[in-house]
């Protein structure tokens, strides 16, 4: 599928590929042969071409004994007791480069959380809810899996060897750890007479031998046009911050303060955060427009560390007319070492790595809550436009693919999950602005859709059947806004389970996008209406309701969400996201964006201070699994015409009006009654298609 000619290549930056899919084992079987009808058929150009290129080598359980074997060789060496490997990297990234996916290669787990601990005779992978099952299936015989939050386990990988240390030594790699976390360990393990032992060098990169590369690929830049703020008065802001910090003396102290109390600057480890700060751009990690780098800045300098090899002469210039300094990536630890900034502290975050502040010194640095973090999280009225913009047209293209799959499945051809998936990419790349995926694919069917982060690979991925629910989570990266969105479909007559879990899941969706609160409310507060009309029937899901998400950066971005204690305000932007899965058989969940927005209220009690929220993403949800006598007037009225889906087509018409068949779906989604019909005389049933 060609781009349209508004996609000009020479005035766009690099098109970012998505990464060969290398995701967990399916519960079903492999995909048979092509037959004559395989929906492969219709493919033509550069879509086909793209198809036939996208090889995959069968991914098999890795046999993890000659490598565990090569590590306690080296905790021998160092007289360890453990050694941790975390899922992170030096800048305690959520996702992270082929390079630095050391807890993968030594354990074989693929899942994106979850921490590595090596004992002289033993293995432990530590992971939350959302990764037992896949875990299960990846992990080899040398691996204990230790489900973190289950009932009488521990509630994380701390928690877990804190419990087991004594007289220990534990190493880990400084630069892998958190300094809150670090700190926290440290206290508690100093109880238990055991400590933290940090090798100068990683265990994994010495044993790993094919260990890839980091990525060279240049930097661009991210225009006002997108961000509606430039970098240099983002890097006022920061200054004053700075300005604003009380100097670091002793409560004790009546003595005015001295120079190396006074605070002088700030180090940024957070790609994120650097990236939003110099309004940059970058491909060095999967799914985020993200760059390896450092940046320090103080009253009167900006420090940018970063490998040379990755700018643009266009960089370059827009780097020095903002008077930024450069150094390469691992200039860092000299900096650090000579204290090049001269007398002062540096205010640190608690997620900087704990190997800075160990070169750094507790005499040197002071450790504040990230506020880069809190001025990204709010979006100003450029970014919010840009992420309507960007989730229509993601929503376009999402319409255009459930039509295309329906009909399809219909017809009577076999759809794999993965085929489906890829498809859905097919149809978001042809829009505009469109760098690439915001995360991989989740394209479930059957016992698949019970594991919440589970992705299709091409060899083994199930078809999608018509008996069980079929849940695709997925959302496209574009220059103007980071997609995250979740529907769930049923392509036959679901079950009376089915119906009610999945009502269940809509009403606490419903109940999320309906809420208006008071100023002050936290993403917490709400959590429970969410869940509220699943807990009526016993049930409940494992994971959080929504989480906040970058301006073309993270799709996963805090320091809000509805598990976090940071109140909401106008400008954020949270996902929506309950559900509900059965192990072993199916799962569903309902995911939809929103902004947070002031809303006029009858009583206005305390003035202008209610707030309410916007409905970003623009797909319609599928009423064939709701159950109508389950829906209160409220929520009737919100699922059908004069609301959600109405809504739905009324917005997307004009992207889709030369797509027949996708404006037919369309119109049809929105006049849509609810639920299916029941069974006529002698049991005949009549679906609404």
């Amino acid at each position: 599928m060609d781009r349209p000619p508004s996609l000009n290549s020479d005035t766009r930056p690099p098109l970012y590929k998505s990464p060969t899919r290398t995701s967990s084992k399916s519960s079903g079987s492999k995909r048979p042969p092509f037959y004559s009808n395989d929906s492969a058929s219709t493919l033509v150009g550069s879509a086909l071409e793209r198809k036939m290129n996208d090889v995959e080598s069968i991914k098999e359980r890795v046999d993890t004994a000659d490598r565990l074997e090569d590590i306690r060789k080296l905790m021998v060496k160092d007289n360890l007791d453990y050694y941790v490997i975390p899922s992170e990297d030096a800048h305690q990234s959520e996702y992270v480069a082929a390079s630095d996916k050391r807890r993968e290669w030594i354990s074989g787990f693929t899942g994106t959380a979850g921490q590595a601990v090596v004992s002289k005779t033993a293995a432990y992978l530590i992971t939350d809810s959302r990764y037992w099952l896949q875990a299960r299936e990846e992990l080899d015989s040398n691996w204990h899996l230790i489900p973190a939050g289950a009932v009488d386990a521990p509630k994380d990988w701390i928690d877990w060897l804190v419990d087991r240390a004594k007289d220990a030594r534990i190493g880990i790699d400084a630069r892998m750890i958190a300094h809150e976390k670090a700190t926290q360990l440290n206290t508690q393990l100093n109880i238990k007479n055991s400590k933290l032992i940090y090798p100068p060098q990683n265990f994994v990169d010495l044993t790993w031998k094919d260990k890839p590369l980091r990525s060279k690929d240049p930097i661009f830049i991210q225009s006002s046009e997108f961000t509606g703020k430039v970098a240099s008065a983002k890097i006022a802001e920061l200054r004053a911050w700075i300005r604003a910090q009380p100097a670091a003396v002793p409560s004790y102290s009546k003595a005015p303060p001295t120079a190396a109390q006074t605070h002088v600057g700030t180090l940024i480890t957070s790609l994120s955060s650097i990236a939003y700060l110099l309004n940059l751009r970058g491909s060095d990690i999967p799914f985020n427009p993200l760059f390896y780098s450092y940046l320090f800045l103080s009253l009167d300098r900006v420090v940018l560390f970063l490998d040379s090899a990755k700018l643009t002469d266009e960089v370059e210039d827009y780097l020095r007319a903002m008077g930024v300094e450069r150094k390469e990536y691992n200039d860092i630890w000299a900096f650090l070492r000579r204290r090049d900034w001269g007398e002062g502290k540096v205010l640190i975050s608690p997620e900087t790595s704990y190997a800075i502040s160990l070169m750094l010194t507790h005499f040197r640095y002071t450790v504040a809550p990230s506020f880069i973090d809190g001025m990204k999280a709010i979006k100003n009225e450029v970014e919010l436009e840009g992420m309507r913009r960007a989730y229509l047209r993601d929503g376009a293209a999402y319409a255009k693919w459930q039509a295309w799959l329906e009909h399809k499945i219909q017809q009577g051809y076999d759809i794999t999950e993965y085929e489906a998936a890829w498809r859905l990419t097919e149809y978001r790349r042809q829009n505009k602005h469109y760098w690439g995926l915001a995360y991989e694919n989740i394209s479930a069917s059957g016992p698949n859709a019970a594991l919440p982060h589970y992705s299709p690979s091409k060899s083994t991925a199930r078809m999608i059947d018509r008996e069980t629910p079929y849940l695709n989570d997925s959302g496209g990266q574009y220059r103007d806004g980071t997609c995250d969105t979740t529907r769930t479909v049923h392509f036959g007559r679901p079950s009376q389970d089915q119906c009610e879990a999945y009502t269940r899941v809509l009403q606490g969706h419903i109940a999320i996008d309906s809420a208006v609160f008071p100023e002050g409310t936290t993403g917490a507060q709400l959590d429970v209406l969410a869940r509220r009309a699943l807990w009526k029937d016993g049930l409940n899901y494992m994971h959080g309701t929504g989480h906040g998400f970058g301006s073309f950066l993270n799709v996963h971005e805090g320091p809000h969400g509805f598990s976090s204690s940071v109140p909401l305000v106008p400008g954020h932007v949270i996902t929506n996201e309950p559900g509900f899965y059965l192990e072993g058989r199916w799962g569903m969940r309902i995911e939809s964006a929103l902004a947070v927005r002031r809303v006029k209220t009858k009583g206005e009690f305390s003035g202008d201070i209610w707030l309410g929220f916007e409905r970003l993403t623009c797909v319609p949800i599928q009423t064939r699994m709701v159950k109508e006598a389950m829906l209160t007037k409220e929520e009737k009225q919100w699922l059908k015409a004069s609301d959600h889906n109405r809504k739905c087509l009324e917005r997307l018409e004009p992207y889709i009006k030369d797509d027949k068949r996708a404006l037919k779906w369309l119109k049809r989604e929105a006049d849509r009654g609810i639920g299916v019909a029941g069974p006529g005389p002698g049991g005949i049933t009549i679906d609404w298609d």
